[in-house]
């Protein structure tokens, strides 16, 4: 299949897309480190930013392309999309590959903002000589042991790990299931796409529901002393895991799931 600038555009941004919601679980990690938990999240909105920004140019772009392409049918528009969940799934081993050094980063830059409290400043620092000093002496590659822990579940709740695995692969097929239905059903492709909020909601109630307070509860009882730093991020490598594990669930779920948004559509 031919990757033209499009498709490259679209693969990119959903790279980034991915690549942040990986970089999520190292924000608790450095939140733990330096104790500032509340201004870990505050700095990491920043880039959640950068991601929402991303997400803003995605959509159109893939439903533009969607429509340029619709005269292909479902055998010629599915390669797109599984191109895409691939970038997904490629972001997220680069996130956690990334994660012991983007945690390293991130507390460094906690301590400094909580020094020098401006974030131009912090940005202005980072860029000089002592910042990427610093940035360069935080690059560390994730240890074998930390992989290690993927085959002991000491205390770890199974339950969370499948439930954030299930949520996972619901949110990274949602949109492009919901597109790739307008292959199966052209007439009614504006219904069908409108039909992703829904299935993001589904999977965003089950995040906030079930996994977020479950990692929140670790965050505060290694915080309190009551768990040690080694059991959180050995929990932080199962939901890296299972959110991998997600990814590749979505690839199976992708024409199933855009069948039945299709269907859906002609029943609304």
């Amino acid at each position: 299949m031919h990757l033209d600038k499009q498709l490259l555009i679209l693969l990119f941004l959903t790279f980034i897309i991915n690549l942040v919601g990986s970089l999520a679980y190292s924000v608790r990690i450095a939140g733990v480190r330096t104790m500032r938990i509340a201004v870990s999240f505050s700095m990491f909105n920043i880039l959640v930013l950068v991601s929402r920004t991303a997400n803003t140019f995605q959509v159109p772009l893939m439903a533009k392309r969607v429509e340029q392409h619709l005269s292909a049918g479902p055998a010629g528009g599915i390669g797109d999309f599984r191109w895409l969940i691939a970038a997904a799934s490629a972001a997220t081993i680069v996130g956690a590959l990334l994660t012991p050094t983007f945690q390293r980063l991130f507390a460094r830059g906690v301590d400094a903002f909580a020094e020098h409290r401006s974030i131009p400043r912090l940005l202005f620092r980072a860029f000089s000589p002592v910042g990427i000093a610093s940035i360069r002496d935080s690059i560390v590659m994730p240890r074998a042991n930390n992989l290690r822990v993927l085959f002991t579940h000491s205390r770890i709740s199974i339950s969370v790990i499948l439930m954030n695995m299930i949520a996972t692969a619901v949110w990274t097929v949602g949109v492009f299931a919901s597109l790739f239905a307008a292959y199966y059903n052209p007439v009614l492709r504006t219904t069908a796409s409108s039909l992703s909020g829904l299935i993001n909601g589904l999977a965003t109630i089950l995040l906030f529901i079930v996994v977020d307070p479950y990692l929140s509860l670790i965050t505060d009882d290694v915080v309190k002393g009551r768990a040690t730093e080694s059991y959180f991020r050995r929990s932080v490598v199962w939901l890296l895991g299972s959110r991998l594990a997600g990814t590749l669930l979505a690839q199976l779920l992708l024409t199933p799931a855009a069948l039945a948004i299709a269907t859906t559509a002609r029943w609304l």
